[in-house]
């Protein structure tokens, strides 16, 4: 079962946002905001945090589409998009990453309360592999300074990479700091000694 949710609502007819907000309840969920517009549901977003939007596609000003997009700048949230339309258009521009599902009206209760527990696993698991792909680009990153930092102490040691590499941890262990903030303090040692260098 989805754990209870804070869900903001955007439909510009009145009927649907009544039923949503009487449905939600009903699934466990507590409605955090409702919007008629696109740019009220970013602005309500913006204060409200939600932890799952659903909205309609067309809507005025801007359309679900846009506002999901311009919510998801500030903080990742899953949506679900709402249309009475099969509007090949706008289902291509609906595969973005955080667009988890997708309901055609009339809603039954019964596909909301699945879309919703459907869109709350795919978002955790894009989530996952998000946070796994930045913490490998991390590594890739810190890894390359490593890297420099050891060249730095076998050019002005002369010493072998082992070695170097050995100097660096013992370093870190002594000084109590990770081995990347080390490296990090060579490469920015290294850059003063060739600016003294360069001075005459």
């Amino acid at each position: 079962m989805t754990r209870p949710l804070r869900i903001a609502v955007a439909d510009d007819e009145r009927d649907m946002r009544d039923y949503l907000e009487e449905v939600l309840p009903r699934l466990g969920h507590q409605v955090a905001a409702t919007a008629s517009t696109g740019k009220e549901l970013v602005a309500l977003c913006h204060t409200t945090k939600p932890d799952l939007i659903i909205a309609d596609i067309r809507m005025p000003d801007m359309d679900g589409v846009e506002a999901s997009v311009a919510v998801n700048r500030e903080k990742p949230t899953p949506v679900i998009l709402v249309s009475a339309h099969q509007d090949a258009e706008l289902l291509a521009r609906a595969h973005t990453d955080h667009v988890m599902g997708y309901l055609v009206k009339p809603v039954r209760e019964a596909d909301l309360h699945m879309a919703i527990s459907l869109a709350m696993l795919r978002f955790d698991q894009f989530m996952a592999l998000f946070k796994e792909t930045s913490d490998l680009r991390q590594a890739l990153e810190e890894r390359k300074i490593i890297e420099r930092a050891k060249g730095i102490l076998t050019k002005r040691l002369r010493i072998e990479e082992p070695e170097a590499f050995r100097r660096l941890q013992k370093l870190a262990s002594t000084r109590n700091q990770k081995l990347i903030d080390v490296a990090r303090l060579i490469l920015s040692s290294e850059e003063v000694f060739q600016s003294l260098e360069k001075v005459s």
